[in-house]
């Protein structure tokens, strides 16, 4: 069989735009399929930040598409000089994308306009895709406006994927936006529909030609907690996937990493990782004697956020440790960290990429108390640069975590996410990390595990040729 062509479309792409995991995968996924039999490459918006600033991209397409009764100019850019690994096309519609966010309280309109545009695009391409592959539901009426928009009647029989990296967030829109959409045969409009709305999301599951999430395990809990989707996803399962995340083993790699302060592989990981604690300690007043946990993403409660100041109050009372965090979101979370007694806790209210790999290659143990997590990319990382991850058993997390306690096992898990369950599981760490003997040979173990994109890119590739027989 022929290489296959596969087109990536989807809201965020690192490091073009990140806002969370979806950014990571499809910053990544795309070069690692590159090296196997597949031509791969990636639409996405056009946003106002520092990398369209920074780099140059030509015109190849402009034309003006219908959003009801408006007329809106759009144009198709192209990254010039491109050195991520794939091509890189950008939909730039001034008015509506170009903005200094990806994401806001209104974006209906904006993501509407971007996915008939990228079809209005591809519609004229000589060589179509084999394969379309969307992400959450920015992409989700593709499939959709495939089947049904009588414009795209010439793109129909092209193979759609959906791949689901959080379903709690589903864009829905009221009816009375349906003329937005291109026009379709109107008894169809069925499809479109969740729970008396416009649901993009749910629209995608049913019209896609194949449905994959993060992970296995995600997959199956979907079935029974999808915020509406449970009986959707069920009556739609045969031809639903769970393929794992893997990470962009070219970015996060010690050896190579321009942000740490000291770079070290598996023999030398003792000292790299001191030296990069040592810096972390200094620079915000720890003690580098003490085992170290840290925790880095969203303050929301999907993350366990809400219980981090009576966790860490009750955490640093029960234990010799140290916490730092690195994370914004919740406005009361962030207040109330003021409160922790500063001896041995400390914070960073932002997102700072740099800070985030030295404390991944600092720090002895990483909190990822979820209450939902999809896959999950910051427990590989922190594998990846010896830090131990802390988790909760759900998604991702226990798909890709052993307990210590457990044959070959490298991590640590609790069954749930209370102030107990997690401080349990800290104090389980501390006593972990004093075996020092046994904690130093976990470390050059768990550097050695991979999660490199390598064997779930081969999956995607896989699971495409199976559409295209």
């Amino acid at each position: 069989m022929k290489a296959v062509n596969i087109i990536h479309i989807s809201a965020e792409c690192y490091p073009i735009a990140k806002v969370g995991g979806l950014a990571d995968v499809v910053g990544a996924l795309p070069k690692y399929q590159k090296e196997l039999q597949a031509s791969s490459s990636v639409i996405m918006p056009l946003y106002n930040n520092s990398f369209t600033q920074t780099n140059k991209f030509e015109k190849i397409y402009e034309n003006y598409i219908a959003l009801g009764h408006e007329y809106v100019n759009i144009q198709v850019l192209k990254l010039i000089d491109n050195k991520l690994g794939f091509e890189l096309f950008c939909i730039h519609i001034p008015d509506l994308l170009f903005k200094d966010y990806v994401y806001s309280n209104n974006d209906t309109d904006r993501f509407l306009a971007f996915q008939i545009a990228t079809l209005d695009w591809i519609l004229t391409l000589d060589k179509k895709p084999d394969i379309i592959h969307i992400h959450d539901h920015h992409t989700g009426l593709i499939p959709f406006m495939l089947t049904q928009s009588y414009k795209y009647e010439k793109l129909k029989d092209i193979p759609t994927v959906l791949t689901i990296h959080n379903a709690q967030y589903q864009g829905w829109f009221s009816h009375e936006k349906v003329s937005l959409i291109p026009p379709f045969n109107f008894e169809n409009v069925g499809l479109l529909d969740w729970g008396d709305s416009i649901n993009p999301l749910a629209a995608a599951i049913k019209c896609s030609w194949r449905v994959t999430t993060v992970s296995p395990s995600y997959m199956e809990e979907l079935k029974l907690n999808a915020n509406g989707l449970e009986n959707l996803l069920a009556s739609e399962s045969n031809k639903c996937i769970g393929i794992l995340n893997g990470i962009d083993s070219k970015v996060w790699n010690t050896e190579t990493d321009n942000n740490l302060v000291k770079n070290y592989n598996i023999s030398s990981s003792k000292s790299g990782k001191k030296a990069n604690k040592k810096w972390l300690c200094q620079k915000f007043n720890l003690d580098e004697n003490k085992p170290l946990f840290t925790f880095i993403g969203r303050l929301v409660g999907e993350k366990g956020s809400d219980l981090f100041p009576e966790i860490f109050t009750k955490a640093l009372k029960e234990n010799n440790i140290s916490i730092l965090l690195l994370g914004s979101g919740d406005k009361e979370v962030e207040e109330r960290l003021n409160y922790i007694p500063k001896e041995n806790f400390n914070f960073y209210i932002g997102y700072n990429e740099k800070l985030a790999h030295i404390i991944y290659a600092g720090a002895d143990f990483l909190l990822m108390p979820s209450r939902v997590e999809p896959c999950g990319l910051n427990q590989m990382y922190s594998l990846k640069y010896g830090t131990v991850p802390i988790v909760n058993t759900i998604g991702g997390l226990k798909d890709t975590i052993i307990d210590i306690n457990s044959k070959d096992g490298y991590g640590i898990l609790h069954n749930g996410v209370t102030i107990k369950e997690v401080t349990d599981a800290i104090t389980r760490a501390t006593k972990f990390y004093s075996e020092k003997e046994k904690f130093t040979k976990n470390l050059k173990t768990i550097m050695k595990i991979d999660n490199s994109w390598n064997n779930s890119a081969q999956e995607y590739v896989n699971l495409y040729k199976t559409l295209k027989q």
